[in-house]
């Protein structure tokens, strides 16, 4: 029963996040004649010189391909739920049509990257995908060592040059403020509140800061042997990583032992290992 309630959750995240994006596709997109990002911006090139096709229609058929070669280098749990994704975004873009009555077309581009951020954003925080580009990253990744985030700026830019010599330029400017949009709310939504942080602190009360941080916030540490460039004297040196929920708690900590404490925080970004780890699900 519990692993049918994961199923279960997972596709409705899915769900839910295609039909956001779904909203924003044919409610601000198609109507502004925007382009997109990834797959369903491919398919939108192709829709506006043959609009005989549907968009959903479209986006499938691109997909098989991917799919097809793709279950060689990705996790079979995450292919079978990516495929699910794939069939469900396809109909949610086919059967989901919600009219936006906002007509400035940058206010049109701010509110499209906010929806279709959310809904990606929604369907990454299960353990699929809705397809796509994210096939295509993971490919890369596995074949060719190519980043995830190059394949997706490779493949975004050269569907963005595209629609700038197809189209206007001024239409792919809109697009690029529409997927910056996307792209920042698509972090916020994945990582915003279980991003972790590395901290270093340096304190003569290393002994007492290390015990609140292994029992109050029940996070592990290392203690790194240091010594004073300009005055020579040993020191130790606090290392741990924590979560973005957990990182008031420590700044109360380490200002309650010792207020004059040198600490270095810095964002990470990727985490492998026990308990805190960020590792992907593909």
């Amino acid at each position: 029963i519990q692993d049918l309630m994961q199923v279960l959750w997972n596709l409705a995240l899915i769900a839910l996040g295609s039909a956001l994006c779904a909203v924003a596709i044919n409610g601000i997109l198609i109507p502004r004649e925007f382009l997109s990002s990834g797959f369903v911006g491919l398919a939108l090139v192709i829709y506006y010189f043959v609009p005989a096709l549907p968009v959903a229609c479209l986006y499938f058929l691109l997909n098989l391909p991917l799919f097809a070669v793709g279950w060689r280098f990705v996790g079979r749990r995450f292919f079978l739920y990516s495929l699910a994704g794939m069939v469900i975004f396809s109909c949610a873009v086919e059967f989901v049509k919600v009219s936006i009555p906002v007509q400035d077309r940058i206010l049109s581009a701010l509110l499209a990257g906010i929806i279709t951020g959310t809904g990606a954003g929604v369907i990454l925080r299960s353990i699929g995908s809705a397809g796509g580009l994210d096939i295509l990253c993971v490919i890369m990744l596995q074949r060719f060592s190519v980043r995830l985030g190059t394949t997706s700026l490779a493949f975004n830019s050269m569907v963005l040059v595209a629609g700038a010599f197809l189209f206007s330029l001024e239409r792919a400017l809109y697009t690029l403020i529409y997927v910056y949009v996307s792209s920042y709310i698509l972090n916020l939504v994945v990582t915003g509140l279980s991003q972790r942080k590395s901290v270093i602190i340096i304190s003569p009360h290393w002994e007492e800061i290390s015990r609140k941080i292994l029992h109050e916030i029940d996070r592990g540490l290392t203690i790194i042997k240091g010594r004073g460039g300009f005055t020579g004297k040993e020191e130790q040196m606090i290392y741990t990583v924590i979560t973005f929920r957990e990182y008031a708690q420590l700044k109360g900590i380490i200002k309650k032992i010792d207020p004059g404490a040198f600490v270095v925080v810095t964002e990470t970004l990727d985490v492998m290992g026990h308990r805190i780890g960020t590792e992907p699900h593909w």
